[in-house]
């Protein structure tokens, strides 16, 4: 079973199994991410405490990193969503504009109303201490967010990922496929 590696600036690990059976096309995209260093030196944007890590919510202001994914399971109808607990991996979306490319988010709790919504792709298999850490930090609310209802709060002291690992390190899938049409309607930054 091939595995990532996310090594946080402070020492700390994360590691989790990667699940492409249960989110191929999903698991994919991270892959692409990882392999082009979406998350190197990435400081963690968004934590809702009690709920869940969001590693970004811009696509960590990189061009490149500006896509969106179609649906898995419309992708993918034959495919049964994976529930969305604590220990999971889940890449994030925009609703019916689609899912993110890249930007994942670890639940602190279980979150069975999202499941079938924002796909699995992978689990936690060490570092979810790590995880629950980082559900606890001070944070700030960010005010230039321009979505209205959507809570963002940003840590007051930055928790930056160091780099993205696989194992693997030549672990490869297929590359993602796209929405053939638009990109994140992330302006702001």
């Amino acid at each position: 079973m091939a595995k990532a590696v996310f090594w946080m600036k402070n020492g700390a690990k994360i590691v989790l199994d990667l699940l492409p059976d249960a989110a191929p096309n999903t698991c994919a995209s991270f892959v692409w991410t990882v392999k082009h260093h979406i998350y190197d030196g990435h400081a963690i944007q968004r934590i809702v405490p009690g709920k869940w890590v969001d590693l970004s919510y811009n696509a960590f202001g990189k061009k490149e990193a500006k896509y969106l994914l179609p649906n898995e399971f419309d992708l993918h109808p034959d495919l049964a969503p994976v529930s969305i607990t604590a220990g999971t991996a889940c890449m994030g979306g925009y609703d019916e504009l689609g899912l993110a490319g890249c930007e994942v988010f670890f639940p602190l709790t279980d979150q069975p109303q999202l499941t079938g919504t924002y796909p699995v792709f992978a689990k936690v298999v060490s570092g979810f201490a790590e995880i629950e850490r980082l559900g606890q930090v001070p944070t700030r609310p960010v005010t230039d967010f321009p979505y209205d209802g959507v809570e963002v709060n940003e840590p007051v002291i930055p928790q930056v990922i160091d780099k993205v690992t696989l194992e693997p390190a030549d672990f490869t899938l297929p590359d993602p496929v796209h929405m053939t049409h638009g990109h994140l309607p992330l302006t702001w930054q």
